[in-house]
């Protein structure tokens, strides 16, 4: 019969869900030490499963949840008994806790913690680490070896991913231990592209930013998956088209806006610093008028204040050499227009003609023509947009928080421990954390 001291310990301290009597404290300087009795445990022999004999007790420690800001370790008594089946292999055997798992350090409850210290707080592996008093790697290892089970050990993990997203991404920025350093991004957008309020959620990371990554991740995942993805939105990287041609061929692809406008800008800038060496056989000083406007000739025309307007008028009637130059800023702007247009119908036939009008132009006009060729061997891509309205935007979100993480972990060194600390990090999983 226990005090009703005890029962207040076992009530703040919520171990009776652990299947625990408290029976005594101390302060052990580092960590708070619970003494306790166990009240719920598994009798039977863990190989023959036969009831034995009681024959003396045994303790064992466990790492629990802090208390008040203090590391938590549990001693707790356990009965131990002798097997009477003569064919067993086990003489003696130790009652197993259904708190614990046989041979753990930790509570199936400590593990739920770390995951959501580490998925829904954002706390790094060595605070999480310290408000435990255990190890960087033994907190790290639990981490992942639970992130695996949640998702790589799920069969349900993709159902109902009908729309992603591919982009690469910069893991590392140390070529010389990292080669390259680029991963490839693969997030579900399906409930972000039929309802805006719920988040993008990060399917998995593969190492390298080519056609054969993003293969190699299709062809390891189930024909019913393959059949069931109908949008792939992209980047203009030609490698993640070829890959998701071959083995999504039912998928409508999208080559996503940022990176047709991005391209287009890359272009204007190209002329623009094309045409400012051919006149003054330099590269651009602070008063040039190419050099000047260059930030805002990439602007949107909706958005340009009137001095920057009347600068704009001044570079046009400056040099009859800049037409080129115009020629191109418009196109730029076209293109930023169609992707503005309400009517999807109509923007769609505009962008289809300036990029015909593109690839057709010569002579001096070479950065537009190879834009257009650019665009016209991706048309079909770029065109879909404005069919089904996905872009990539939830990618880029996604890579911004894999930035921050980066940030909080100050570098990862490990790609493994990278791909599945994003996984924590972004892939959703608050339910199945919870759940545990």
């Amino acid at each position: 019969m226990h005090s009703t001291g005890n029962i207040i310990a076992d009530t703040i301290c919520r171990t009776a869900e652990l299947g625990l009597a408290i029976t005594g404290a101390s302060d052990a300087g580092d960590y708070t030490l619970i003494e306790a009795d166990a009240t719920a445990y598994i009798d039977r022999c863990p190989t023959c499963d036969n009831t034995g004999i009681f024959r003396d007790h045994a303790y064992r420690t466990l790492i629990d949840l802090p208390i008040v800001g203090f590391p938590t370790r549990l001693r707790v008594r356990l009965p131990r008994y002798r097997c009477t089946m003569t064919d067993c292999d086990v003489k003696y055997y130790q009652a197993q806790l259904t708190c614990a798992d046989t041979g753990k350090k930790v509570t199936h409850r400590v593990t739920r913690w770390i995951l959501q210290r580490l998925a829904i707080d954002r706390m790094s592996i060595s605070a999480t680490a310290k408000a435990l008093g255990i190890g960087w790697d033994l907190t790290c290892q639990l981490a992942l070896d639970m992130c695996r089970k949640l998702i790589y050990n799920d069969p349900t993990h993709l159902d109902g991913v009908h729309v992603i997203g591919v982009d690469e991404h910069k893991w590392a920025h140390n070529r010389a231990k990292h080669g390259a350093g680029y991963v490839t991004v693969i997030v579900d957008m399906t409930h972000h592209h039929h309802n805006s309020d719920i988040p993008a959620r990060l399917l998995d990371v593969v190492e390298g930013r080519s056609a054969d990554a993003l293969r190699a991740w299709l062809e390891h995942r189930s024909p019913a998956f393959r059949q069931q993805v109908r949008i792939v939105a992209m980047d203009g990287f030609q490698g993640y088209a070829t890959a998701s041609k071959e083995l999504l061929p039912t998928a409508r692809r999208v080559m996503d806006p940022f990176h047709v406008v991005r391209l287009a800008g890359d272009k204007l800038t190209a002329c623009r610093q094309r045409r400012q060496r051919e006149k003054y056989h330099r590269r651009g000083l602070r008063d040039d008028p190419l050099y000047k406007n260059r930030k805002t000739l990439l602007t949107t025309q909706q958005w340009l204040t009137d001095k920057q307007q009347a600068r704009l008028g001044q570079l046009w009637a400056f040099d009859k050499d800049y037409g080129v130059l115009k020629i191109a800023w418009h196109a730029y702007q076209g293109i930023i227009d169609c992707y503005r247009m309400s009517n999807k119908r109509e923007a769609k036939s505009k962008m289809r003609s300036i990029i015909n009008e593109l690839r057709l132009l010569k002579g001096p006009n070479r950065e537009l023509a190879q834009l257009g060729r650019s665009l016209h061997k991706r048309l079909a891509d770029v065109l879909a947009f404005f069919d089904v309205g996905v872009s990539n935007g939830p990618v880029e979100a996604i890579n911004g928080r894999l930035e921050h993480l980066r940030g909080i972990a100050l570098g990862f060194r490990n790609l493994n421990h990278y791909i599945l600390r994003s996984l924590i990090h972004s892939g959703q999983l608050t339910h199945k954390i919870n759940a545990l």
